[in-house]
């Protein structure tokens, strides 16, 4: 047997291997590694429940939109339609038959609006982007400028302060 100087260690020596009797307890990587996991899977499935519940807020709120835009565009269809008469009278059969073609444009882009799913609307989107980025730069740019002039028109209209006499 060999010493090593230190007490309650023992070594001894076998034919393959060495035994070490030691009082101390031994160690065990189970408690805080399980922990550690269990909590991070406890993480994930969370954060997957969340991410799942805000894909279906999402897509419930994009189909309602959806909805919306393709009812205002069939209310505008209607306004042009309805409006094509005056024009006749007006301005000439020629120029009403313009803003019935229209109407018919806008009726059918509202129905094939209404007709589509989300994801196809915006695999659609992602494809005119790539093919024509100029024009979808263009549009986005005029879109905020017309937005921007609604919601300043919106404020100018709330702070003036309106005189009763």
């Amino acid at each position: 047997m060999t010493d090593f100087n230190r007490t309650g260690i023992s070594p001894t020596s076998n034919d393959s291997s060495v035994v070490i009797d030691t009082d101390l307890p031994p160690v065990t990587t189970t408690g805080t590694n399980d922990t550690v996991g269990g909590a991070k899977q406890t993480l994930k499935d969370e954060a997957s429940k969340l991410s799942a519940k805000a894909t279906e807020k999402a897509r419930g709120l994009a189909d309602e939109g959806k909805a919306r835009a393709a009812g205002a565009l069939d209310e505008f269809s209607k306004l042009m339609e309805d409006a094509a008469g005056t024009v006749d009278e007006k301005l000439g059969e020629q120029y009403g038959q313009y803003a019935r073609s229209a109407a018919k444009a806008i009726s059918g882009f509202s129905d094939g609006l209404r007709d589509k799913e989300v994801e196809d609307l915006l695999a659609d989107a992602s494809d005119f982007v790539r093919k024509s980025p100029a024009i979808a730069i263009g549009t986005a740019a005029a879109l905020g400028f017309v937005l921007a002039r609604i919601v300043k028109a919106g404020v100018d209209t709330d702070t003036t302060p309106s005189i009763k006499g």
